[in-house]
């Protein structure tokens, strides 16, 4: 199927997401949509698969047009989209998830449907059980379910946005390989991303979004700086490493065990002191992200203690972590980090409240407003945080921290961002270790952590490495030991 988009405006109230913005996707191809966050990428596929509707212009199919009035009308034209946050029903099971949307009547074939979820699954290399509950699968397998119902729907045309936030390496690999196959069985694919070497590897064509307008087009052999200043007006150049001079400990992890319903977490012994950042780094469900909860407060070890600045908070209370300075930004923005249905506005006054028992409303949209410029926001102090590009709920999360603030602990503060948001957040986060805070950051990307972490520790089925010198890894050595090579017992 040919895809063709002619001259599509889309605004948002004043906010004008899409002007005069032309693509035309070729049949068998898989095309690449690359742009900053908040640049448009997204509002445009959300328009061809039928979430939204374009306030001008036309969609053509073969060069015949179409109108879509939903998502169901997209998917009846065979457009199926694959969004950055699986739609799904995490409290279901893989078989009642897959199941969703067919149109067989009133009554369900479980059995046949099971059926063809494991035929789909074996032909594309998944391994999927279908009583599992969603809830308990990584992002990357909640992707390749979400990938089989398309699938299963009869798609032509497969958007997939932001695919290879945060699945593992060997999960990317084996999405790219399924993309690169269904190109060739005659289907149109396009891959929406902001990552350059993703174009390089996989997109036969790509187009560039800036600021809602068209920059440009490319094919192969791609320039990255080329493409960098499609995507943001200029080139772009890192701040070099600086050594960080660690001062008094802040936090001490002695003979820690903990666990969930996946897997025990080794004895961890670990001290982290104010103006160092720590990177955690392994494939998703080795440990990492239980020992970053469990040292937020949100999970209580088996075994062990845990200390901040001396103060013992070994089974204490998430409030009480709070109290010793302890922050924890979350990788789920919108599910736990954020607050869906409330604004800038609101969330800034439950951080720093204005008044007393009484709100001061212009107060406090002025404290958003300020706040909203240091953190260059592209949003009003009126915006919904839903209603946000992926890169300003990032900043957002980044203006509610609390100071001071002794230790603070992330996942995937980069996860889904532009090269220059990824940059800029880097920049806060250097700044808040230089103001004497203590920082463990987890990231799927290694080179990300080498260059600008101190020291990195690698988990892996539970087990932890001890801290190494960011400066004296490679990542070649770092992705071998995420993948099980050179650990002992």
């Amino acid at each position: 199927m040919r895809v063709e988009m002619r001259h599509i405006y889309k605004s948002f109230g004043p906010v004008r997401a899409l002007q005069d913005v032309s693509l035309t996707v070729e049949a068998g191809t898989i095309h690449g949509l690359l742009g900053e966050n908040g640049a448009g990428k997204t509002t445009l596929m959300k328009i061809l698969s039928g979430y939204l509707r374009p306030d001008r212009g036309e969609i053509l199919l073969n060069g015949e047009p179409v109108r879509f009035a939903s998502p169901a009308d997209g998917l009846r034209y065979g457009i199926g989209m694959l969004h950055q946050d699986p739609l799904d029903f995490p409290t279901m099971s893989v078989l009642d998830n897959f199941m969703m949307g067919c149109e067989n009547g009133f009554w369900l074939d479980r059995q046949r449907a099971r059926r063809a979820l494991q035929e789909l699954a074996r032909l594309f290399g998944f391994d999927l059980d279908p009583e599992a509950r969603v809830d308990r699968m990584t992002v990357g397998e909640r992707q390749q379910l979400e990938l089989l119902r398309l699938l299963r729907q009869g798609i032509r045309v497969l958007i997939l946005d932001e695919p290879t936030t945060g699945i593992s390496a060997p999960q990317r690999a084996q999405l790219f390989d399924t993309l690169r196959r269904l190109a060739r069985e005659g289907k149109t694919v396009i891959f929406v991303t902001h990552k350059l070497e993703e174009i390089e590897e996989l997109c036969h064509r790509v187009t560039v979004l800036r600021q809602g307008r068209l920059a440009g087009e490319a094919a192969p052999p791609y320039s990255p700086r080329r493409l960098i200043e499609m995507m943001f007006g200029r080139s772009l150049s890192k701040p070099e490493r600086r050594p960080a001079l660690p001062g008094e400990p802040v936090l001490q992890i002695q003979n820690l065990i903990a666990g969930d319903y996946r897997l025990r977490l080794g004895r961890v012994n670990l001290t982290v002191r104010s103006g160092e950042i720590i990177g955690l780094a392994g494939m998703e469900g080795s440990g990492q992200h239980l020992l970053m909860r469990v040292c937020a407060g949100l999970i209580r070890p088996w075994e062990g203690c845990i200390c901040v600045r001396g103060r013992d908070l070994t089974g204490k209370p998430y409030c009480a972590f709070l109290d010793a300075g302890v922050l924890f930004v979350p990788a789920n923005r919108l599910e736990e980090g954020l607050i869906s249905g409330l604004t800038l506005t609101e969330h800034f006054q439950l951080v720093y409240p204005t008044g007393g028992y009484l709100i001061n409303w212009e107060r406090a949209r002025a404290e958003a407003q300020r706040r909203i410029q240091e953190f260059n926001i592209r949003g009003e102090p009126e915006t919904m945080v839903e209603a946000l590009s992926g890169g300003n709920q990032q900043r957002a999360m980044l203006a509610l921290i609390r100071k001071p603030v002794h230790l603070l602990l992330l996942e995937h503060p980069t996860r889904g961002l532009d090269v220059e948001s990824s940059m800029w957040i880097w920049q806060q986060l250097k700044e808040q270790a230089q103001q004497g805070a203590a920082l463990m950051v987890i990231s799927s990307d290694l080179q990300e952590l080498l260059e600008y972490c101190d020291r990195i520790i690698v988990f892996f089925g539970g087990q932890v490495s001890e801290p190494m010198n960011a400066e004296e890894l490679t990542t070649d050595q770092l992705a071998q030991m995420i993948a099980g090579y050179g650990w002992r017992g």
